[in-house]
C-alpha cells in the first residue's frame, strides 16, 4: 500500500476554503452597492416625506389665513348691514338673525313704497292742477300704468306695452314677474280686482307646491298688486322662472274663467 501524502490530503480542503472565501468576498462586494442604493432611496424617501409634510402644513396655514380673512370680511359686512336698519329688526347678533332682519326690512320698505305710490295716484285723480305744465305732468303719470316701474323684466305683460327687455309677449291677463334664487321665488302680479281673488291665489299656490312666506297687497281701483315671496317645496315640478310664471298665469286664467261663468 502506498503511504498517504498529508499535503495532498489537505489541498482539497484548502481549495474549498479558498473558493468559499472568494465567494463570500464576492457577495460582500455585491452587497455593498445594494446597501448604498438602499441608503440613497431611504434618504430620498425621507426627504420626500418631509417635503410633503411641509407642503401640507403650508396649505393648512394658507387655508386658515383665507378662512380668517373671509370671516373678518363677513363680520364687517354684517356690521354695515345691521347699521342700515332699525334695532327692532335684529333680535340677535348672529348672521342668520341679521340677514333675516334685513330681508324683512327691505320687504317692509317695498310695501311702504307701493302704498305711497297708490296714495299718490288717488290724490292725482282727485286734484286737477291749474298750471299747464303741472297738468301735463299729471296726465302723463295718470296715463302710465300704475306700478309700472316695479316690473323690470316681466314674463307676462298685460297693462304695459312690452319693451325690448320683455322676454315673451303674450296675450295676458296680468303682469307677472318672477325671480328665482335656489328654492325661493319672488313674484309680482298686477291684475284686475276680483271676488275672493286673494284666497283663490293662495289656494292655487298651495296646489303648485309653492308655500307663501310673505304677501303684500296694494289696491288701486280697478287694479290690485300682489307682491309674494314663496318657497319652492319638494315635489314642485316648476324649476325655472318661466315655469312658475306660466303656471301662475294659467291659474289666473282659470280663476277668471270661473268668475266669468258665475256672472
Amino acid at each position: 500500500m502506498e503511504a498517504l501524502n498529508p499535503i495532498s490530503a489537505v489541498q482539497p480542503s484548502l481549495c474549498y476554503l479558498d473558493v468559499c472565501s472568494k465567494s463570500a468576498g464576492a457577495e460582500t462586494v455585491d452587497r455593498r452597492p445594494n446597501l448604498a442604493a438602499q441608503g440613497r432611496k431611504k434618504r430620498r424617501r425621507k426627504a420626500r416625506v418631509c417635503k410633503d409634510k411641509e407642503e401640507a402644513e403650508t396649505q393648512r396655514m394658507t387655508h386658515i389665513a383665507v378662512e380668517r380673512n373671509r370671516r373678518k370680511q363677513m363680520n364687517e359686512h354684517l356690521a354695515v348691514l345691521r347699521s342700515l336698519m332699525p334695532e327692532s329688526y335684529v333680535h340677535r347678533g348672529d348672521q342668520a338673525s341679521i340677514v333675516g332682519g334685513a330681508i324683512e326690512f327691505v320687504k317692509e320698505l317695498e310695501h311702504l313704497l307701493q302704498t305711497l305710490e297708490a296714495q299718490k295716484l288717488r290724490v292725482l285723480h282727485q286734484v286737477r292742477p291749474a298750471d299747464a305744465n303741472e297738468l301735463e305732468t299729471t296726465n302723463s303719470i295718470l296715463l302710465s300704468p300704475p306700478f309700472a316701474h316695479f316690473f323690470m323684466y316681466p314674463q307676462y305683460t298685460w297693462s304695459q306695452i312690452p319693451n325690448k327687455y320683455t322676454s315673451k309677449t303674450k296675450a295676458s291677463i296680468a303682469d307677472i314677474e318672477v325671480t328665482l334664487i335656489e328654492t325661493h321665488a319672488n313674484l309680482r302680479i298686477l291684475s284686475r280686482k276680483g271676488p275672493r281673488l286673494l284666497s283663490k291665489i293662495v289656494t292655487g299656490f298651495e296646489s303648485l307646491y309653492l308655500s307663501i312666506l310673505h304677501l303684500n297687497v296694494i289696491t288701486v281701483d280697478p287694479l290690485v298688486l300682489y307682491s309674494i315671496s314663496a318657497k319652492v317645496e319638494e315635489g314642485c315640478q316648476l324649476s325655472s322662472v318661466d315655469d312658475i310664471a306660466g303656471a301662475v298665469h294659467h291659474m289666473l286664467g282659470i280663476i277668471e274663467e270661473d268668475a266669468t261663468a258665475l256672472c
